[in-house]
């Protein structure tokens, strides 16, 4: 289903926070200040932060905040923020990280691609997704299509390519309200990792197309500090980050809708980690501890917060 837009739509901002820095997270309510942007912080039981500070931040930017009693995992917390966006019925809901730093054009953009695609009747538009750059690593990730046994990495050819694409990282990412109704909600019994991938194998299996948007620009972290290995710089995770992710992964596999390719291709790339995370971390004992356990759970079905 396609969202008649005007020349002016609005936008609902989820933002979740867990034990933000403060100045990040007002860098990015600047960058997104519009008269027809509205954010929604969900603070997901931060341990570090004021909430004094955090409700002020909110207040000077006209930002609805929402306090959690306990994590929840992001899942949770992106759905709690939608559905203080369906309440006000935007057209669009928008997800960051508290962290990532948008370009100020990054919402225009995206409304122009979603336009642009709109007049293809034909298409079923799901998420549009933000091309980041990792300041620590000066690289652009390209956007994944999986095609047979490959993971085609589709780079931009042109500065304003729009890219089709099996998913989108949560962060910088844009979905019109009538395709999040169709598509549904996070999966919140993943709490975290995998979230976004499952979400955007399930627009593609209810025969929506999700798109990388080239010029729509942003910096995003991702992961802790990255580990060079031959000549790439490897993301790396925490232990329990790294669990949740081969747990996760195995859940998936056990999905049935979920492509073949997609499961046979991702799992050799998880082998590839785990052997990688075992070796090379700096701690590898704990990387290799947490991983089995991982694999355990997702084996047996246990789900949600560890």
């Amino acid at each position: 289903m396609l969202l008649a837009i005007d020349s002016d739509p609005s936008v609902g901002v989820v933002i979740v926070c867990f034990n933000p820095d403060l100045n990040e997270v007002e860098n990015l309510l600047i960058k997104i200040s519009n008269k027809n942007v509205f954010p929604v912080l969900v603070d997901n039981f931060s341990s570090n932060t004021d909430r004094v500070m955090l409700e002020k931040l909110a207040k000077k930017y006209s930002a609805k905040i929402i306090f959690l009693p306990e994590n929840y995992g992001i899942a949770k917390a992106q759905n709690l923020g939608i559905i203080e966006c369906k309440k006000e019925n935007f057209d669009f809901i928008l997800f960051f990280d508290q962290d990532s730093d948008p370009d100020k054009s990054l919402i225009l953009k995206l409304i122009e691609a979603y336009k642009k695609l709109s007049q293809d009747v034909k298409v079923k538009i799901g998420i549009l997704g933000s091309r980041y750059n990792d300041p620590r690593q000066n690289n652009p990730p390209p956007f994944l299509r999986f095609v047979g046994l490959r993971m085609i990495r589709c780079n931009c050819k042109y500065e304003d390519s729009l890219v089709p694409v099996d998913y989108v990282i949560a962060s910088g990412s844009m979905v019109s309200m009538p395709a999040l109704n169709e598509i549904g909600d996070m999966r919140e019994d993943l709490f975290i990792d995998y979230v976004d991938i499952e979400w955007g194998l399930r627009a593609k299996n209810k025969g929506f197309q999700n798109y990388g948007v080239c010029n729509a620009l942003m910096n995003h972290s991702l992961g802790d500090k990255p580990r060079k290995f031959l000549n790439k710089n490897i993301p790396i995770h925490s232990p329990l980050r790294h669990y949740y992710h081969f747990r996760n992964a195995i859940l998936l596999y056990k999905v049935d809708w979920i492509p073949l390719n997609w499961k046979l291709v991702d799992c050799y790339r998880l082998i590839l980690k785990f052997v990688f995370y075992s070796i090379f971390t700096e701690k590898p004992l704990e990387h290799f501890k947490m991983m089995i356990r991982g694999i355990i759970h997702g084996i047996f079905g246990r789900s949600g917060k560890f």
